[in-house]
């Protein structure tokens, strides 16, 4: 008798877990893509790269620029009294400081609006998927990335981008 209730309690056990967890959707999405192929995404991609080019080319430039003077200063070595030479090659050395903190603020600042940009979307992507989360029975939304095994019914990926091109279809970065 005491074996016949403890089946009938664990089975009832096991059928309401069964049940109570059905209704439970877990969705799972592709940020990676979402933040390179949406309409936001590529803009502000294409934005970065263009001012990533600008600052290569003045670089290079700026480069060049000191690479002559050097050759100049070290070819007048001999004719140059060594007072005046010291002197030029502090100047040039100021210089080429002054071009790399020029570089690294550069840097940083195409470092900075890139990630300005895709705070902007993600902030226009958690707004959507959570209107989407209230709208659909969804328990839980988590990155592909995180994922082993799902079923590709479950991806929301397209829908959400859809929405996000529709919400944002660019990001200004100035």
């Amino acid at each position: 008798m005491k074996y016949i209730v403890r089946f009938f309690v664990i089975t009832s056990l096991l059928f309401a877990f069964k049940y109570s967890h059905a209704d439970n959707l877990i969705y799972y999405i592709n940020m990676d893509k979402i933040l390179n192929e949406s309409k936001a995404g590529i803009t502000a991609t294409k934005a970065l790269t263009k001012q990533h080019k600008a600052n290569i080319k003045y670089f290079k430039a700026t480069e060049d620029t000191l690479k002559k003077e050097e050759k100049n200063l070290l070819a007048k070595k001999n004719v140059m009294k060594e007072e005046e030479f010291n002197n030029q090659i502090k100047t040039l050395r100021n210089q080429l400081k002054q071009y790399r903190e020029k570089r690294r603020e550069k840097l940083n600042e195409l470092s900075e609006k890139k990630d300005k940009a895709r705070e902007i979307i993600l902030e226009a992507v958690q707004s959507i998927l959570i209107d989407y989360s209230k709208q659909n029975p969804v328990s839980l939304i988590i990155d592909k990335k995180n994922i082993i095994v799902g079923k590709s019914d479950l991806e929301i990926t397209g829908i959400i981008m859809d929405e996000l091109n529709k919400k944002l279809p660019s990001v200004k970065l100035n």
